[in-house]
């Protein structure tokens, strides 16, 4: 991760471009897409909770405000961010970071903050496969818990106990040090153990997102999936590529947009789109149409575009087709939590009855469930 600005990749290797200023004849703000306000002649579907990666310091937090002026009032409910992944003390949540982000969060109920959270230093220096098969082995045997205890003990000081935890995502590709694909089981161990780190600090109530990129990418994103019992939400990042790809290959791909969707509904999850955006198709207006009707249609627990070049539509004037199409879709609209699934029953159980109370299922002991009147086994 970049000091203020992360990287694009998805898996691959690219160039960031850092957000550039809009010319003066774009010019709504400094560097931002600009555009009338848009005429309200219809009703919109309501969309789910939403935000964007506007920067990851104090910038990003005082932009959320000017991307709803921008949206016509469009409240975001979603703030997004990620830790830096240089040293272990950078994962730990370095002194100050995390305040002004956990301020906003605070300042109303409705808000979910969400934040990305490396599972290994050097988390961006093209470590070596055999390298980081050492690491995920002495992660699985527990040499790295206390640095999660501490990030954990952190938020719940902040008063951000119930935050999003993205962990160690795109972890289907190439780019990160803890990515999976050397040692996919040590890999599912190491997370199950962070998860049970964290959910063991008093008053946490963390919500830990499982998401790879689009795509089979180095590895298979199914063989890193580390089970129900410590996986919240399954998300996709989920870029316009490769180059010459259509929205419908995107959707049909191998481990792509339907097996996501597939894939979380099968194991009782909700789903998320943590990053999206535009990439190698450049400004792609159908891209941007087809990937919001997707969202609408599939009700993300929430979704957060990545708003810098090449990706964004707001901070990047590369791309004004598609910035008119993300501002047509989203102006003036209030957002509404998605629906959470029902947790499912263990393998072998029969399906619950109507009366019982559902997604109560006890910890570990298939086939108990609990009454919805008397809410007792």
């Amino acid at each position: 991760m970049a000091p203020r600005q992360r990287r694009a990749r998805s898996g691959r290797r690219a160039v960031v471009a850092v957000a550039v200023a809009a010319s003066a004849a774009l010019a709504a703000g400094p560097g931002y897409a600009a555009g009338p306000p848009l005429p309200t002649t219809r009703t919109p579907p309501v969309p789910a909770p939403f935000g964007a990666f506007l920067d990851s310091g104090p910038r990003g937090v005082a932009r959320i405000a000017e991307l709803s002026r921008w949206l016509g009032g469009t409240e975001l409910k979603v703030a997004h961010t990620y830790l830096p992944g240089g040293q272990w003390r950078d994962i730990e949540g370095p002194p100050g970071f995390l305040d002004v982000w956990a301020h906003w969060r605070r300042q109303k109920a409705d808000r979910t903050l969400v934040l990305n959270v490396p599972m290994q230093e050097r988390n961006e220096e093209d470590v070596p496969d055999d390298e980081v098969r050492r690491l995920l082995r002495q992660a699985a045997a527990g040499a790295f818990d206390h640095h999660f205890r501490n990030l954990a003990e952190r938020l719940v000081r902040l008063r951000v106990p119930d935050t999003v935890i993205v962990l160690g995502w795109e972890m289907n590709g190439i780019t990160y040090t803890h990515r999976c694909g050397p040692d996919p089981q040590a890999w599912k161990t190491y997370w199950n153990r962070i998860v049970a780190a964290m959910r063991a600090v008093p008053g946490q109530r963390f919500r830990f997102d499982f998401t790879p990129s689009r795509g089979r990418d180095a590895v298979p994103w199914t063989e890193c999936y580390p089970g129900d019992d410590t996986v919240d939400i399954i998300g996709m990042d989920a870029y316009d590529q490769p180059s010459g790809m259509s929205f419908d290959e995107q959707v049909r791909e191998p481990y792509g947009l339907r097996h996501h969707v597939d894939f979380a509904h099968s194991h009782g999850k909700p789903l998320s789109f943590p990053e999206w955006g535009l990439f190698r198709n450049g400004d792609n207006a159908a891209y941007m149409r087809r990937m919001l009707a997707w969202i609408d249609a599939h009700r993300p627990l929430y979704q957060t575009v990545t708003d810098y070049c090449p990706h964004g539509v707001w901070q990047c004037a590369a791309n004004p087709r598609s910035s008119r199409v993300y501002r047509a879709a989203l102006y003036g609209r209030t957002a509404q939590p998605a629906p959470t699934p029902a947790p499912r029953p263990p393998a072998g159980c029969p399906p619950p009855d109507p009366g019982d109370w559902i997604g109560s299922w006890l910890g570990g002991k298939p086939c108990v469930r609990w009454d919805r009147r008397s809410r007792s086994r």
